[in-house]
């Protein structure tokens, strides 16, 4: 095996499609349905490089494609939340300071253990770097202990288990993900007959009901045609109206205006037609519903709108990214210019936007290289944290003048996941080059011994507090593990046992900023004990 492992050695490009291939394939394998995808490419790079290392070889794939694979990740991951991020960030603020807090307590209780265990202030420092897998955390500690050695051992010890008992975190929020409450509500179409005589517009009908339903057709009279819907329409006895929204809020709505009607106007094609169109004009991303004006422009409105695999009713302050698949209604011999000006193309799916990714991404490693003083030292967040955070605000803003700031949905997935599978390739080499010589320090089973605990600290304290006090289903708790971790690992599991939930992503990037800086911090301090 020498000779492969040399040989490999030689071509780190081949090495990092080898472990990717493998991996992948290994993490495909799953026992009583549950495999660990992505983050077997992981720890088959681990496995790879403690083989060579016993060879005397060092297998290890270059830190520059890791920074890379893990900023594309991060970058692509803020762009996705982003439009969704800062509406939940007010009402999510104290889960994240709850997540800062579990990670002051977890640190706290690494000092206390690692006393008790007899382990020196650096060693300890690394340890609970490891234990919570995150490497900007170690660096810290070893700038701050002024050892490279001794924060890197700990960390390499007790680096695996904070990824496997993670991995086994989620696994035990996701148990009951079926009877989360906060799960996007599945959208129904009905015909309601008017039969109130207080004349309700449309537009006091949507608002108060939060915006949850749409008004998309509207019949006034027997003889009269269908026609789009107008925000100013006055619904009187008789009348005829179709709205989408979640059941719940349909069938409210229907028992305020009269009764479900036996006629259904979306079947009625005489006057207008429905179609799913696809954003890829870049005129039309980056604008909320309401911008765009369709009614006014081509008499036309959108009923729903779907990103990714989720839909949700267009309401007027939804802002479009292309690749999104827009419902419209429209007069029959519109319903061709409509299609034009959307674009309506696949390639609303596919484009990179390679402006937005060059300026962005060098924005976001901008930011992460900025130093801002603490007391007796500078620190810096890191790429990682900055393109995640430039990705969230270009996401929520949708669009700077001419130029879209939101990649297509499935075009941000497909990057963030090529940018995952790099970085965990290459974090797994690096970390299997140590284990080596890791466990020849007698004081290993120790360190393993800390790590274990401060993993389960987190993992424990985190599923107790989210659930419990703040009431998170286990869908976006998942998330939240992997935020808090740090660990793409995490999320890739995550995704994979939810079909790339959306409410994954989102508790993810909710959380994961604050714990880079939290770790950072601590890390430092640890490691100046």
């Amino acid at each position: 095996m020498s000779e492969v492992f040399l040989f490999l050695a030689q071509q780190p490009v081949l090495l990092l499609f080898v472990v990717i291939g493998v991996g992948s394939l290994v993490g495909h394998v799953k026992v009583r349905g549950v495999g660990l995808g992505a983050a077997a490419v992981l720890f088959l790079a681990i496995a790879l490089s403690a083989w060579a290392a016993s060879y005397g070889i060092d297998l290890e794939i270059t830190e520059a494609l890791g920074t890379l694979g893990l900023t594309l990740f991060t970058f692509c991951v803020g762009l996705v939340s982003g439009a969704t991020f800062f509406s939940s960030l007010r009402r999510s603020l104290a889960p994240i300071l709850a997540v800062a807090g579990v990670l002051l307590v977890s640190a706290l209780v690494a000092v206390g253990a690692g006393r008790l265990l007899g382990l020196d202030a650096p060693v300890v420092a690394g340890a609970w770097a490891g234990a919570v897998t995150n490497t900007p955390a170690l660096a810290a500690a070893r700038d701050a202990a002024g050892d490279a050695t001794a924060p890197t051992i700990g960390y390499a010890v007790t680096y695996l288990f904070g990824v496997v008992g993670m991995l086994v975190a989620v696994s035990a929020a996701l148990r009951h993900r079926d009877s989360d409450t906060d799960a996007p509500p599945t959208l129904v179409t009905r015909t309601v007959r008017v039969e109130a005589a207080d004349t309700p517009s449309i537009r006091h009908l949507e608002e108060r009901h939060g915006d949850r339903i749409k008004f998309s057709r509207v019949r006034h009279g027997e003889e009269s045609p269908i026609r789009t819907a107008d925000d100013t329409d006055l619904l009187v006895l008789d009348d005829l109206v179709t709205v989408v929204g979640p059941s719940e809020d349909v069938e409210a709505v229907t028992r305020e205006l009269g009764h479900t009607s036996s006629h259904r106007l979306e079947a009625d094609r005489m006057y207008l037609d429905m179609r799913r169109v696809t954003v890829s004009a870049e005129r039309a991303a980056g604008h909320t519903i309401a911008e765009l004006d369709l009614l006014h422009r081509f008499g036309a409105t959108i009923s729903r709108v779907r990103r990714g695999d989720v839909d949700v009713v267009a309401t007027d302050d939804f802002q479009l990214q292309l690749g999104d698949r827009v419902r419209v209604i429209a007069p029959r011999e519109r319903m061709a210019e409509v299609s034009t000006w959307f674009g309506d193309s696949s390639r609303g799916l596919s484009n990179i936007t390679p402006i937005l990714l060059g300026l962005g991404m060098t924005a976001g490693i901008l930011l992460g290289a900025v130093a801002f003083p603490v007391p007796g030292r500078v620190f810096s967040i890191g790429s990682a944290a900055g393109t995640l955070v430039v990705g969230l605000v270009l996401g929520r803003l949708g669009r700077i003048g001419p130029i879209v700031t939101a990649m297509p949905y499935t075009a941000a997935q497909a990057i963030a996941e090529l940018g995952l599978l790099i970085f965990l390739a290459q974090a797994g080499t690096r970390a299997g080059a140590q284990i080596g010589a890791a466990f020849t320090s007698g004081a290993w089973l120790r360190i393993l011994v800390l790590g274990v605990l401060v993993t389960t600290v987190v993992a424990v304290g985190l599923y107790v507090v989210m659930r419990r006090v703040f009431r998170i289903g286990g869908t976006r708790l998942s998330g939240i593990i992997g935020g808090t971790q740090t660990q793409p690992a995490v999320l890739a599991f995550a995704n994979g046992r939810t079909g790339y939930d959306a409410r994954v992503a989102l508790g993810y990037a909710l959380v994961y900023p604050a714990a880079m800086i939290t770790k950072i911090v601590l890390g430092q301090v640890l490691g100046g004990l």
